[in-house]
């Protein structure tokens, strides 16, 4: 039976790999959060590792606080960069695989077209900054490990742009929704299912993958779709990013070209709102 680590695992996608974990018996999932396994001390880091020896490293857990990165950069660096740095090194000493979840804050938004793996990454943003550090250092030090670029990641569990816009959609008439930053969602149980079902396969191909659901969207787009499957009679406005300003910088354009998971593991990406429609049914709307 394979031991794997899941760390962040209350977060959201640590929480929907949760839900999927009984459908695989021969995986004995150990799953810790920031209490019981702190990505900023590295000491620590070292220590549970060692005490629970692990086959496979799934790790979740990110400093994901954006705006607030760009004034806490040393726990944001501390998080998205050197604990990555230290668990790599780690994995790559006992043997053990590592996939680790990064983010499609790593591009500056420029592209006219979908983003490849091997595209030269420029982040604008702090948080963008320490997650490219956590790749570059996750890829030296365990070259054998598997990173998935994600973006707009949703989910039933935690904080997210789908439970916000419901709750503002209950709670006022109207509001504006940014609809220059364009991209895709990523509802967070089928990259929990992609991460297992790569696990499962037997195969292990290392590199960076990009993975989100198909579609491309603004966020405007995402939000009406929101009003229109929970049937909201909240006024939704279309409105540029500039008339939002936020601390850190987004990706104007942040479309993932899956082409080379779809490929190497046979995925076939969901389309966003079919996923957005089975969330929010799990919610009740």
């Amino acid at each position: 039976m394979k031991k794997i680590l899941v760390t962040g695992a209350n977060g959201q996608l640590g929480s929907e790999i949760k839900v999927l974990a009984g459908n695989y018996p021969d995986f004995d999932f150990i799953f810790t959060d920031i209490a019981d396994f702190p990505l900023d001390k590295t000491e620590e880091i070292i220590a549970n590792f060692k005490l629970v020896q692990p086959d496979i490293v799934i790790n979740c857990a990110a400093y994901t606080a954006v705006d607030k990165a760009e004034q806490d950069q040393v726990t944001a660096d501390a998080i998205n960069h050197l604990a990555i740095g230290t668990l790599a090194d780690l994995c790559h000493q006992s043997g053990a695989k590592l996939v680790h979840v990064s983010t499609d804050y790593v591009f500056d938004g420029t592209s006219p077209i979908a983003y490849k793996e091997e595209d030269k990454p420029n982040p604008k943003s702090v948080y963008g900054v320490t997650k490219l550090a956590g790749e570059i250092a996750c890829s030296k030090n365990c070259p054998e490990s598997i990173i998935i670029r994600t973006a707009w990641v949703y989910s039933e569990f935690g904080n997210n742009f789908v439970k916000t816009m419901l709750r503002l959609m209950t709670e006022r008439d109207s509001l504006g929704v940014v609809n220059d930053q364009i991209g895709s969602p990523t509802y967070a149980a089928d990259l929990a299912q992609v991460i297992l079902t790569i696990l499962d396969s037997g195969k292990w191909e290392p590199g960076i993958y990009h993975y989100s659901n198909e579609g491309e969207i603004s966020w405007f787009d995402f939000a009406m779709d929101i009003k229109e499957i929970a049937q909201k009679s909240c006024e939704v406005k279309g409105i540029p990013a500039s008339s939002y300003p936020t601390p850190a910088e987004r990706p104007a354009f942040s479309l993932l070209d899956k082409s080379k998971i779809k490929a190497v593991y046979g995925i076939e990406p969901v389309d966003y709102k079919i996923s957005l429609k089975t969330m929010m049914a799990k919610l009740g709307e």
